[in-house]
C-alpha cells in the first residue's frame, strides 16, 4: 500500500496526503524517495495544477519526523550522509517548484516533518493544543539533516532558530505564528479551506522580521562573529563537551550564513558523522527502549483494569503533583483527602499555578484550564471515595500512619480498590502487613517534582495480584510516566543505587575535598547536578532519612558519614529553609558553598583528588549496586535499570545508563577498579558476584 495519494481537484489545486499504512503517526522513511519523486514528476508535468496542499491522513498528526530505525542500517558516516543528501534533494525540489506548495499542519510537525513544511512556500496550522512544531534531533544526538539548519534561520532569524535546534523543544501553534514559522493559524474545521486558498496564490519569498539589534548581530560579519562565539561558549558551558551535536548545529548554521551551498554540504556531512557517534547511538537506544516500554503491560498477558476515578491521600507538594498528572495527563478525576483544609488548598494551588502560567503564556485557553481544574476536588473525610479505582497515598514516611491509611481505605472503598503507596523507602510488604486485602497493596513511587520527572517505580510485594500490577503500570503511563516494575525492598531500585554514590561524595568531603569541587566533577562527568546540590534540592532531612533503612537491610556498605548528623542538629535542611551546603541567603543565591558548613563538620577544605578520582569513587559504587540489583532481580532487565537511572536520577544519557556504561568500560576494567578500591580503601567496593562471573565469561549485559 502506498503512503502517499494525490487528489487533483477541478480548481487546479492538488491535495498530497501522507498516510503511512499500519502506523499511528506518519514518519519519513528512506524507501519513500522513489514514490515521492514520481509524485513530484506528476505534479510538475501536469500544467493544470497551480498549487499543492501537503496534508496528513492521520487524525491528530502531521509528520512526527523521520523513522529513526533506518539509521541503524548505516554502516558508515558516508551511508548516513547519503540519507541526509537524499532528504535535502527532495525538499530542495519542492522548494524550487514553480507551483505553490502549502503545508496544512495539524498535530506534531517534528524533525523531518517540520523540514518538509519548511520546504513548502506557505505553512498553515490548526490552533489545536495538539499542534506542535520543532526540530528535536539534538535530543537523539543528531542535527536536522534535510535542510532544517538552513531554512529555519532564513525564515525566523538565526538566534530564534538556533535556540529551537539547540534545545530541541517544540513550539505550539501561537508561538509558531508569532515567530513566523507559520503564515496563519486557524481552527481545524477550516484548515484545509484556508490552505487551499493559499495554494491558489503565487509564490512569495519569506524573510525573517528582525529588530535593529538582530540585524546588527545577524547581518554583519562582525555581529555574526560575536553571536556564534557567544553561542559556542554558552553551549559548551551546558554540555561540558559531552554532546557533540549542539556544537555541530552551530557549525551548520554559521556555514549557511557564509554560503548556503556550504551550509547544506556541512549539514549533510556532520549529520553523517553524528549518526555514527556512540553518544547518538546511546540516545537513540533510550528512545527505542522507552517506545518499547509504552507497549508493555505490567504483567505479560494480564490486561489492566481501566481506572476511571482516583483518590490521593495527603496534599502538599507530592499529593498536589500526583493529583495534577492524574487530572491533566490521565484525564481522570482526582479526589484529594487531607486532614486539613490548608493541605487541600495547597494541593489545588499546585495545579492552579502550573495551569495559570500556561494560560498567561497563551499555551492554553482559560476554559481548558477550568475544565482540568474541575477534575481535582478535595475532602476532609472519605466522601466520594466509595467508587475510586485506585488510591495513591502520599502521607508522611511513617509505617504506622501508612498502615492506618490502608485500613481506612479498605473500610471506605470497594473491595477492588488498589492502594498504591508513594513511599520512597519503606518496604511495601511492611505497609501491607496488616491489610485485609494485601493483594490490592502496591508501591507507586514518583519523583519530585512530579509534573516534571518522567519516572515512576511500580513495586509489588509478594502478595500483590497480577491485575493490580498491570493496572498500576497502565495508570502510571496514562499519567505521562515511564514506569519500571521493581522488586520490593529498602530503597527499591533508584534510591538504592543513588545512596552509596551520595554517601561517597560525603566521605570525600569529610576527607577535605571541597564540596563545590566534588559537585563540579560530577556535573562535568554528565550528571545534571552534583551530589550536594541534589541533597540541598531534595532536602537534607529527606535525603538522609533513607540511610538507616538501607543500612538495616544491606549492612555497612550503606553507611554515611557520622558527622552529617550535625547538619540536621544545625537545622540544615537545604534549599527549602535556605540552609544547606550552599549559601541561599547571600548574593550567590545558591551558587557558592556556605563556608560555615566546613566549620560545622570540622573540615579544612583542600583539593586532594583529581576530578577523575572523585567521579570514579562515587560512580563505581552506583554501578556495583546496580549490578547487584539485577543479580537479585530487583529490576527485570538491564534496559529497565538504565531507563530507571537516567529518568530517575539523571545518570548521563549519553552513556546510555549504568549497564550500557559498564559494557563500555568492560568487565575486566570494571572489576579491576573495584578490586583496587576494595583492597586499598574500603571493602564496600567488593565487586558484585555477577560482575566477577561476567568477567570470567567475558560477557556483557547487552549481547
Amino acid at each position: 500500500m502506498s503512503a502517499f495519494t494525490l487528489e487533483k481537484r477541478d480548481d487546479g489545486i492538488a491535495i498530497l496526503t501522507m498516510d503511512v499504512p499500519g502506523d499511528s503517526m506518519n514518519t519519513l522513511k528512506a524507501d519513500f524517495g522513489d514514490e515521492i519523486s514520481a509524485i513530484l514528476d506528476d505534479i510538475e508535468n501536469d500544467k493544470a495544477i497551480k498549487g499543492v496542499v501537503v496534508a496528513s491522513g492521520k487524525k491528530d498528526s502531521f509528520v512526527a519526523g523521520a523513522d529513526v530505525a533506518m539509521l541503524a542500517a548505516c554502516g558508515s558516516s558516508e551511508d548516513a550522509e547519503a540519507l541526509s543528501v537524499g532528504g535535502q534533494r527532495i525538499f530542495d525540489r519542492i522548494e524550487a517548484m514553480t507551483k505553490t506548495f502549502v503545508a496544512a499542519i495539524h498535530g506534531p510537525a517534528l524533525g523531518g516533518g517540520l523540514e518538509l513544511a519548511l520546504a513548502c512556500n506557505y505553512r498553515i496550522c490548526s490552533d489545536s493544543d495538539k499542534t506542535q512544531l520543532g526540530l528535536p534531533e539534538v535530543q537523539l544526538g543528531l542535527l536536522p539533516g534535510s535542510g532544517g539548519t538552513q531554512r529555519l534561520p532564513i525564515l525566523i532569524g538565526v538566534q530564534q532558530a538556533m535556540k529551537m535546534m539547540l534545545t530541541g523543544a517544540p513550539v505550539r501553534a501561537k508561538q509558531a505564528l508569532k515567530y513566523g514559522i507559520v503564515d496563519d493559524m486557524v481552527p481545524l474545521s477550516i484548515l484545509m479551506d484556508v490552505a487551499i486558498k493559499f495554494a491558489a496564490t503565487p509564490k512569495t519569498k519569506h524573510e525573517a522580521k528582525k529588530s535593529m539589534t538582530d540585524k546588527v548581530l545577524e547581518n554583519t560579519g562582525f555581529g555574526r562573529k560575536i553571536m556564534f562565539k557567544k553561542a559556542r561558549e554558552a553551549t559548551l558551558s551546558k554540555t561540558k563537551g559531552n554532546y557533540p551535536a549542539p556544537m555541530y548545529i552551530i557549525d551548520c548554521i554559521e556555514a549557511g550564513q557564509e554560503n548556503l551551498s556550504k551550509g547544506y554540504e556541512t549539514e549533510a556531512r556532520l549529520f553523517g558523522k553524528l549518526v555514527m557517534t556512540k553518544e547518538s547511538k546511546q540516545l537513540r537506544d533510550i528512545f527505542f527502549a522507552t517506545t518499547e516500554m509504552k507497549k508493555e503491560n505490567g504483567v505479560e498477558g494480564v490486561e489492566p483494569k481501566r481506572v476511571s476515578k482516583a483518590g490521593v491521600l495527603g496534599g502538599g507538594l507530592m499529593g498536589g503533583g500526583i493529583a495534577f498528572v492524574t487530572a491533566t495527563k490521565a484525564r481522570v478525576p482526582a479526589r484529594i483527602k487531607d486532614i486539613s483544609e490548608n493541605g487541600i488548598a495547597g494541593a489545588l494551588k499546585y495545579s492552579y499555578d502550573i495551569l495559570n502560567k500556561k494560560v498567561k503564556k497563551r499555551f492554553m485557553r482559560q476554559t481548558e484550564m477550568q475544565k482540568q481544574m474541575s477534575l481535582i476536588t478535595g475532602c476532609l473525610d472519605y466522601s466520594g471515595y466509595k467508587h475510586v479505582d485506585i488510591v495513591i497515598e502520599a502521607v508522611f514516611e511513617d509505617l504506622g500512619l501508612k498502615q492506618k491509611m490502608v485500613e481506612e481505605i479498605e473500610g471506605n472503598c470497594s473491595k477492588d480498590t488498589i492502594f498504591a503507596s508513594n513511599t520512597s523507602s519503606i518496604p511495601i510488604a511492611e505497609i501491607a502487613a496488616t491489610a485485609k486485602r494485601p493483594e490490592n497493596v502496591i508501591g507507586l513511587h514518583y519523583f519530585s517534582p512530579v509534573d516534571k520527572m518522567p519516572l515512576a517505580e511500580v513495586i509489588p510485594h509478594d502478595k500483590t495480584s497480577e491485575l493490580a500490577i498491570s493496572t498500576t503500570v497502565e495508570f502510571a503511563k496514562r499519567q505521562g510516566k515511564t514506569p519500571i516494575v521493581v522488586k520490593d525492598g529498602a530503597g527499591f531500585y533508584v534510591n538504592r543505587i543513588l545512596a552509596p554514590y551520595m554517601s561517597e561524595a560525603g566521605y570525600l568531603a569529610m576527607e577535605g575535598q571541597p564540596v563545590d569541587a566534588i559537585d563540579k566533577a560530577l556535573v562535568k562527568f554528565g550528571f545534571p547536578v552534583g551530589a550536594f546540590k541534589l541533597l540541598d534540592e531534595v532536602g537534607i532531612d529527606v535525603g538522609t532519612k533513607i540511610t538507616p533503612i538501607l543500612k538495616g537491610q544491606f549492612g555497612e556498605r550503606f553507611s554515611a558519614p557520622d558527622a552529617f548528623v550535625k547538619l540536621l542538629e544545625n537545622d540544615r535542611k537545604g534549599k527549602k529553609n535556605l540552609n544547606g551546603f550552599y549559601d541561599y541567603k547571600g548574593k550567590s543565591k545558591g551558587k557558592a558553598v556556605d563556608e560555615s558548613v566546613y566549620e560545622l563538620l570540622g573540615i579544612s577544605p583542600v583539593t586532594k583528588y583529581t576530578d577523575a578520582t572523585v567521579v570514579e569513587r562515587c560512580v563505581l559504587l552506583m554501578l556495583n549496586e546496580a549490578a547487584r540489583c539485577l543479580e537479585e532481580a530487583v529490576i527485570r532487565s538491564p534496559r529497565d535499570g538504565d531507563i530507571g537511572a537516567i529518568f530517575g536520577i539523571g545518570f548521563p544519557p549519553f552513556l546510555g545508563g549504568p549497564f550500557k556504561y559498564m559494557d563500555e568500560l568492560g568487565m575486566e576494567h570494571l572489576v579491576g577498579r573495584l578490586e583496587h578500591y576494595a583492597s586499598t580503601y574500603s571493602d564496600k567496593y567488593t565487586p558484585a558476584q555477577i560482575l566477577i562471573d561476567m568477567k570470567e565469561k567475558q560477557s556483557s549485559f547487552y549481547n
